[in-house]
């Protein structure tokens, strides 16, 4: 399948917007879309219900509280909106702001769109842009996305339909972090009367209009009718739970299911034989890891740590589990994303070493570890060859398998030694692994699940924030990232490729680099 992006947006005029821009300019209203290379054009047969198989159910609705991809992907772009948007290229886009510029190093100032509603028929403008981020940065709230928005001082109402974020220091990818999930843009009139509500029944401003959720089986939504921009090709979407991947397939080929975006990668030689599947592959911006929670006996001690990275054989991983489907990994941020460098260097595989550190932490006779991963085929397969390598220097490893939402739950908690994770880079911007992986701040449901905390780390990362010079925050990323590796915090394993499988009366979709599923103009045949 050819990649295409539906360009929505009717171009007063066009600006690319890259990450690190301190000053830019755009404005726009939505438009017409583009056909996807090497497809008919569907303009006669729009409509029909798409059906969308998932291994796994939302764990909530609330994009303040969401801290799961798979969550968001049922809302991002599609019930909520966000001020701006990235493109397929990842380059930034207005959307419910038409414009910006950069009024000082520290205020940047949003021109937003008119005639906008929320679906329950609130009006949108400046008092809902300014209620959303009260709520987020409100520490009584207690959202695990506040740390992601801390640089922002102040929302202030210039008028109804102009707005200014006050940041406390001069931060260059705000773009990038306004148009992640996180940024989701919430109906005020339900924040005040009943916030409570949104974690199960969310009220945006998008293109879909929430319908229903039966827990542990489908969330539904409908096209708004009443959307601003252009609407989506079809009526109507199913997220439906189909915890087995071969059922999940043979949805698939049959046509009972339109697109799964959770595509073992076991199942690759089946879907090339059929003749009635296709496979999208794109980069992506995540990177899949092997954690360690720092503060668990043995793994309190880095050389316990460092002997489990020494003896991770990472390459036979990426050869046998993942059928060379993504790359090896160096470190915990993805080429795609800024600030990455080939420089970090991870503990290369050393049986004699890692025995030898293992003796010098007093565990010669060998060590018992948990090691938890959520439901997915590949991360159970990757468990079972960890505990096999790890067999090697006397690590006895105990495999935990929970349900994504109960893995989630005891990451969030603490109840872990290791755990096999990864980490969706929203923004494109090393800020977004630095600070809410490894910063103290960030401990516990905001990312930083090793629990992990060093104050040359944190400074560091702070520092990197705040510099708008883009080769001296890459500098310090470098710097930053092998500190981490050096500290044994995780075991880089590999950079995501991501890919979706679907029926081939289907086209128009496309995946972002953040795994996020857009379906504005997917066509059903």
């Amino acid at each position: 399948m050819g990649k295409n992006f539906s360009v929505r947006k009717k171009a007063l005029f066009f600006v690319v917007v890259a990450i690190m821009l301190l000053f830019t300019q755009a404005c726009s209203t939505k438009s017409a879309t583009s056909d996807e290379p090497g497809t008919e054009k569907e303009t006669s047969k729009e409509g029909g219900t798409l059906t969308v198989v998932r291994l796994s159910d939302a764990t909530q609705l609330d994009p303040h509280f969401i801290t799961d991809i798979p969550s968001a992907n049922i809302l991002y772009q599609k019930v909520y909106e966000t001020l701006v948007e990235p493109d397929e290229n990842f380059e930034i886009q207005p959307n419910l702001a038409k414009e910006w510029k950069v009024i000082n190093d520290t205020t940047w100032e949003f021109s937003l769109q008119e005639g906008v509603t929320f679906h329950d028929g609130t009006p949108f403008n400046a008092e809902a842009v300014k209620a959303t981020f009260d709520r987020l940065l409100d520490p009584n709230v207690g959202s695990p996305q506040r740390e992601k928005f801390a640089m922002i001082n102040e929302v202030k109402i210039i008028d109804d339909y102009t707005i200014q974020l006050i940041l406390d220091y001069p931060y260059a990818p705000l773009l990038s972090i306004l148009a992640s999930q996180e940024g989701s843009i919430l109906n005020p009139k339900v924040i005040a009367e009943n916030p409570e509500s949104l974690a199960e029944h969310p009220v945006g401003t998008g293109p879909f209009v929430f319908e229903e959720w039966k827990s542990g089986q489908e969330i539904s939504l409908t096209r708004n009718e009443e959307y601003w921009g252009d609407k989506p090709k079809i009526d109507r979407v199913v997220f439906k739970v189909v915890p087995e991947d071969a059922t999940r397939l043979a949805m698939i080929e049959t046509g009972e299911a339109h697109i799964n975006d959770q595509v073992p990668v076991t199942e690759l030689d089946r879907i090339e034989a059929s003749d009635t599947l296709e496979l999208y592959r794109t980069e992506g911006l995540a990177v899949e890891y092997v954690g360690f929670n720092v503060k668990s006996e043995p793994l309190e001690d880095v050389r316990v740590r460092r002997a489990i990275s020494h003896a991770i054989e990472r390459e036979a991983i990426i050869d046998g589990v993942y059928n060379n489907v993504g790359t090896l990994a160096n470190s915990a941020m993805s080429p795609k994303v800024f600030g990455y460098s080939d420089k970090v260097k991870p503990y290369k595989y050393d049986l004699n070493e890692a025995k030898k550190l293992l003796k010098e932490a007093g565990y010669e006779d060998g060590l018992e570890l948990t090691l938890l991963t959520s439901d997915r085929k590949e991360r159970i397969n990757m468990a079972e060859v960890i505990q096999s390598q790890l067999k090697g220097i006397g690590v006895n490893v105990d495999i935990q398998i929970m349900e994504y939402g109960a893995f989630i739950e005891m990451l969030n908690n603490g109840d872990h030694d290791m755990f096999i994770s990864g980490w969706g880079n929203a923004t494109g911007d090393g800020d977004y692994n630095q600070y809410n992986l490894f910063h103290s701040a960030s401990i516990g449901p905001a990312g930083n699940s090793f629990y992990y905390s060093n104050s040359e780390v944190d400074k560091l990362i702070e520092s990197a924030r705040k510099e708008t010079d883009g080769e001296k925050r890459k500098q310090i990323y470098e710097k930053v990232m092998q500190l981490e590796i050096d500290d044994a915090v995780y075991v880089p394993i590999r950079n995501y490729e991501h890919m979706a499988v679907h029926n081939k009366n289907v086209s128009g979709y496309w995946l972002n680099a953040s795994n996020y599923l857009m379906i504005d103009d997917v066509v059903i045949k």
